[in-house]
């Protein structure tokens, strides 16, 4: 069954034509991010990624130097750029008197779904899904330990506004926050757009109804 919820809608997401204006790293960048969606890490082969990206394995380790090292750039070209907007926006609330609950929350969500909503950025939610489903140990370390960080700065601002939280509980509630927003960002959920609705109205529609739902969550005595 999980399986199946991978597989792309007839039609989306098949492995473009090559193109050839594009850098050979972000040809082989999109073509691994594209078959990571549909076929996980371990089901992607290089000889696969370089037949769609169009170039030999000579430069997939030219560039890369293994095909852990492929993954991870993966993630660093989409997560540096997504983490880096989530700590500017956390940063102009951060230990504020007048910060509340719902600003916090706007930091940490609504960055991740404006990704989430852009077609790239669709494509790579899927990948991050696949990391989690698949308990990839090795790519869990990797974020851990590069952006880790910025987790916890957040849990350090939850934790300062829910003082009656042991840290215990507070863990519990962000890890369970932290998996409705993956969901969100994933589209796996029975929730998609209607056709007379615009993206922009659906992820606002979204994001108000996940930080709503975080909000009762973070908060319930």
């Amino acid at each position: 069954m999980l399986k199946r919820s991978f597989e792309p809608a007839r039609g989306r997401w098949m492995i473009p034509p090559v193109n050839s204006s594009g850098s050979t790293k972000e040809r082989i960048l999109g073509a691994a991010e594209l078959l990571f969606a549909q076929r996980g890490f371990d089901g992607a082969s290089l000889r696969q990624l370089t037949a769609a990206a169009g170039v030999n394995l000579a430069a997939v380790n030219y560039h890369f130097g293994s095909k852990d090292k492929l993954v991870e750039e993966v993630f660093r070209r989409r997560l540096d750029a997504l983490n880096e907007r989530r700590l500017t926006a956390l940063a102009k609330i951060a230990g504020a008197e007048d910060s509340t609950l719902e600003d916090v929350l706007e930091a940490f969500i609504r960055p991740a779904l404006d990704l989430s909503h852009d077609d790239s950025g669709a494509l790579f939610m899927r990948v991050l899904a696949r990391a989690f489903a698949e308990h990839d140990d090795t790519l869990r370390q990797f974020l851990s330990a590069n952006y880790g960080h910025v987790m916890r700065q957040f849990t350090a601002e939850f934790a300062r506004l829910l003082p009656q939280l042991s840290k215990e509980e507070l863990y519990w509630r962000i890890d369970l926050v932290t998996g409705a927003l993956t969901h969100a960002m994933s589209g796996f959920g029975m929730i998609q757009r209607k056709s007379d609705v615009s993206e922009h109205v659906h992820r606002e529609q979204t994001a108000q109804h996940l930080i709503r739902f975080a909000i009762a969550g973070l908060s319930h005595p």
